[in-house]
Parts: C-alpha cells; sequence; structure tokens
C-alpha cells in the first residue's frame, strides 16, 4: 500500500522522462529509405544501426559545435559564479542598505524569458539602432558585437545577465543557514569581514555552490534560445551554432529526424558524462576535506 503514494510521480517520471529517451534512441537506428528516386515513390523506415551515430561524429560542423559551447562555458560560467557569489557575500554582509530592493533588481533579468531578453540585447548589438554602440562611435571607439570574434561573447553577455541572479538567489539563501555565532566567534578572534568570507562563509556554502555550478555546465551545453534569436540578425550565427541548434537544424532544414534523434542522444551522453565527472571530482575532494 505505501507504494500506491510513487505511482503518480512514477508515472510522471516514465512518461516525461524515460519515454522521450527511448523514443529518440529507438528512432535513432532506423533511416528512411525511398523509392522512386524521391518522385512520388514510397517511403519507408528500416533498420540502420549506428550509421546515424557515425554520420554525427563525422560531421565537423556539429562536433565544432561542441568546441564552440566547451569555449562559452569555459569563460562564461566562472565569470558568472564569481558575480553570482560576489553579490551574494555582498548582501550577507553589513554594506549594503536596502538589501531587498538590490536584491531584486538582480533578481529581475531572470524573470525576462530568455527569448524576450536575446531580442532586448539584439536590439542592443545592433550598429543601425543601439543607443551604446553610436555613443562609443561617438567617441571614436569602434564596436561590433555581432561580428565573428565576438558574437559569442555577446551571447555569454546575455547568459550572465539572465543568471547570474538566481544564483545569487540559491548562493543568499544557503549563507542565511549558516549559524551567526561562527561570525561573533570570528570576530572574537580579531577576523575581519574578507576573512570570514573566506574561511567561514565560502567553506560553508560549497556545496550550493558546487550544485549551482553543475546546473550552469548543464545549461551551457542546452544553449539554443539566445544564438537562435540572435543568428535572425546576424549572419555570423550558423543554424549549427550550437549542438542543440545542430539537432534542431538537422530535424527541421535536414528534414532528417533520425540523424536528429541520434545527435540528440550524443548531446544527452555529453551531459551525462560531464555531470558525473563532475560529482565524482567534487566527492573526491570532500572526501579529501573531510580526512584532512
Amino acid at each position: 500500500m505505501p507504494y500506491a503514494f510513487i505511482v503518480p510521480f512514477s508515472a510522471l517520471f516514465i512518461l516525461f522522462l524515460i519515454a522521450p529517451i527511448l523514443v529518440a534512441m529507438g528512432s535513432s537506428l532506423f533511416t528512411v529509405k525511398s523509392s522512386g528516386l524521391g518522385f512520388g515513390g514510397e517511403t519507408a523506415a528500416v533498420f540502420a544501426g549506428i550509421e546515424n551515430y557515425v554520420r554525427a561524429l563525422t560531421d565537423s560542423d556539429f562536433i565544432a559545435s561542441f568546441g564552440r559551447v566547451l569555449l562559452f562555458g569555459v569563460v562564461q560560467v566562472p565569470v558568472m559564479m564569481v558575480l553570482a557569489g560576489g553579490l551574494a557575500l555582498l548582501f550577507d554582509s553589513s554594506l549594503v542598505k536596502a538589501k531587498r530592493f538590490f536584491q531584486f533588481a538582480v533578481f529581475l533579468p531572470y524573470a525576462v524569458p530568455g527569448v524576450i531578453a536575446a531580442l532586448l540585447w539584439g536590439f542592443l548589438y545592433q550598429p543601425a539602432v543601439s543607443p551604446v554602440i553610436q555613443f562609443l562611435a561617438s567617441i571614436g571607439i569602434e564596436a561590433n558585437l555581432l561580428a565573428p570574434g565576438t558574437v559569442l561573447w555577446a551571447i555569454a553577455n546575455i547568459s550572465i545577465w539572465s543568471y547570474t541572479g538566481i544564483n545569487m538567489i540559491i548562493l543568499f539563501a544557503a549563507l542565511q543557514s549558516v549559524p551567526r555565532e561562527m561570525y561573533e566567534a570570528a570576530r572574537l578572534d580579531g577576523a575581519d569581514e574578507v576573512r570570514i568570507a573566506w574561511s567561514i562563509k565560502i567553506p560553508m556554502i560549497w556545496p550550493a555552490f558546487l550544485l549551482t555550478t553543475l546546473s550552469s555546465i548543464i545549461g551551457t551545453l542546452q544553449l539554443f534560445s539566445e544564438p537562435a534569436v540572435l543568428k535572425t540578425i546576424t549572419p555570423n550565427i550558423s543554424s549549427d551554432f550550437t549542438p542543440n541548434m545542430a539537432v534542431f537544424s538537422a530535424a527541421t532544414l535536414g528534414n532528417n529526424a533520425n540523424l536528429s534523434s541520434a545527435m540528440a542522444v550524443i548531446l544527452g551522453a555529453a551531459t551525462l558524462v560531464v555531470s558525473l565527472v563532475i560529482m565524482r571530482v567534487t566527492n573526491r575532494r570532500n572526501g579529501a576535506s573531510r580526512d584532512a
């Protein structure tokens, strides 16, 4: 009888997580063959084994998209987490007045849907209409944020603007759970606020910091909305700029759902591997810290 309580969760888990994965894996093993050279002939799905996986892994544009998001994540995630951690520590100190207002101001961009955020920043990135770029031009600075060498960082700026606030809120909530008596004891021992933050606050919220970092890395691998929107205003973003865009492009522009399924499975496997590696490194570090 107690197992009846987990039936709703199990049903939703199977329906919305397990079933789509199985369908995608099954679809990735087939390919569509047409008869009559495509002129009104019949089409049929035939078993292709790993053919779609080989085709995806030998697609240089698809592999390049992984390198692109890797570079994106190496820069964007640390910058965002340092900003979120710094703001959380600042709001937890006595230096900031009207904390609720400033916390709301930092969190507000997260409430803006990703597509709308990309449209807003896209307006600021276009040289013809952007007041920022026009101001820079008036003082002799020529900037093109949608150029091939800068467009990736223009996307990173949108992600940092959108998600720093939610990470700050999680870290700030973790800081609120730290016993205040520890701070008082440290102050009696002569520790200043910087030493308290470095030696007490950051170690105490380290699990929350790792959780937000892991979710940010997973979000980086799933990058889609921001480059897809900016693609409409610049030719420097291709239809397979990120792995997620390549999956979407294969299913729509390429009209090949089977190849798209194989790409999606590869992307999911890469995300799983990255998550497991980070969790293993984290657990090993925590174990070493406890043994020390």
